[in-house]
């Protein structure tokens, strides 16, 4: 994990476990004053007491390493956020630990979107980034789902440049749902250290899931474990 002396969080990390879980992390950072700052479908923000930091904390995100090595990779183009540190959490969550940005008006995100589609030169380097990255998920995880361009992934550093930001997801609705139809495929796509907590979702800005189908996830997941044992001892 990449650290930066001074930072806030450099702390609370260094005293984080061999494997803690995403309720560790809250928990730790909690602790040492972040405080919330936003809430989505995959993960929720905290942000640090001098405000300079962001925590990005997901129960369960396939695509969150593939953001932390884009912001690694295309750090120089100054066009990613700074990523002060990364970790794949036990059970399959993921803290990402990166600068705070704020907003961006919409029509003005719009446009960096669309010259990230045309490969302006302004923005090549990050587009060879983007894609390379992008590329290696497709070929590492299933349920991969194209790149998001929804104007709010561009966001303002404290500096006042653009940034992108979360352009990689995991194909959710498809990938729930097999969870519920096909839920053998699920458990041999992701072995159950890496999809533990994969029914704690935040869910914030779908609406979450009807009453008790989490419930019916964690059961079809379960037997599916079940049966892949047997299989595997005979």
């Amino acid at each position: 994990m990449a650290t930066t002396d001074g930072d806030p969080w450099a702390t609370v990390l260094d005293v984080l476990p061999d494997g803690a879980t995403h309720h560790d992390a809250d928990r730790a950072l909690r602790a040492a004053g972040w405080t919330d700052c936003g809430t989505g479908d995959w993960a929720w923000a905290l942000r640090a007491p001098d405000g300079r930091s962001v925590a990005r904390i997901s129960p369960f995100d396939p695509a969150a390493p593939y953001s932390a090595a884009l912001y690694r990779e295309a750090s120089d183009t100054r066009q990613v956020p700074v990523l002060f540190g990364h970790r794949v959490l036990d059970g399959g969550g993921d803290l990402t630990l990166m600068e705070a940005l704020e907003p961006v008006a919409e029509p003005e995100a719009a446009a960096f979107h669309r010259s990230l589609a045309a490969g302006d030169p302004e923005v090549a380097t990050l587009v060879r980034h983007i894609r390379t990255v992008h590329a290696q998920g497709a070929d590492e995880q299933p349920w991969w789902g194209p790149l998001d361009d929804n104007p709010a992934n561009v966001m303002r550093g404290a500096d006042g440049r653009l940034v992108v930001a979360d352009l990689y997801y995991a194909d959710g609705p498809n990938l729930y749902r097999t969870v519920l139809e096909d839920p053998d495929r699920v458990v041999r796509a992701f072995p159950e250290e890496r999809r533990r907590f994969m029914t704690e979702l935040p869910l914030a800005s779908s609406g979450g899931w009807p009453d008790g189908e989490a419930e019916r996830m964690r059961a079809a997941l379960a037997a599916a474990d079940a049966r892949l044992r047997v299989a595997d001892a005979r």
